[in-house]
């Protein structure tokens, strides 16, 4: 069964070596624990039954409880599937940025590294056009630049 407990956020990787090396220790029905990125201030915890769970994280630091329902496969198999939505950005688009310090502004991509997930741009309607990293999940594509 997978059990999820409520940590404090941003303390999950701790705690979850905390739980580690308490399961290490000694028996305690604990067969796995999972750590997903996008989850903040929550883990996941495989174990035979939720007393077994229970006692793993009773009176640990960081640890908020234990949720009452336990997680089905179906559910746990949805959080593990990573949804990667990536737009093609190609140098020379025009790009809008969503978030962050630029946003609503336009700027053209010079430079794009895929494996790092980035994108530098130069900003548009600036005095000085500044080369900008960011990650590309900041920006969606306004205007595709023309095939040559």
């Amino acid at each position: 069964m997978y059990f999820v407990v409520r940590v404090t956020s941003s303390q999950e990787k701790i705690t979850a070596d905390i739980l580690e090396n308490k399961v290490q220790k000694g028996t305690s029905g604990v067969y796995a624990m999972v750590l997903l990125e996008g989850m903040r201030g929550y883990l996941i915890v495989e174990a035979e039954n939720e007393l077994s769970c229970r006692e793993l994280v009773m009176n640990e630091p960081h640890v908020k409880g234990v949720l009452p329902t336990p997680l089905s496969d179906e559910e746990l198999d949805k959080m593990l599937v990573t949804k990667k939505h990536t737009q093609e950005i190609g140098v020379n688009d025009v790009v809008e940025f969503l978030a962050g310090p630029f946003k609503g502004y336009k700027a053209k991509v010079i430079k794009v590294d895929s494996a790092k997930e980035d994108i530098t741009v130069e900003l548009m309607d600036v005095a000085v056009p500044i080369p900008v990293t960011t990650k590309s999940n900041m920006a969606r594509v306004i205007e595709k630049a023309e095939a040559v």
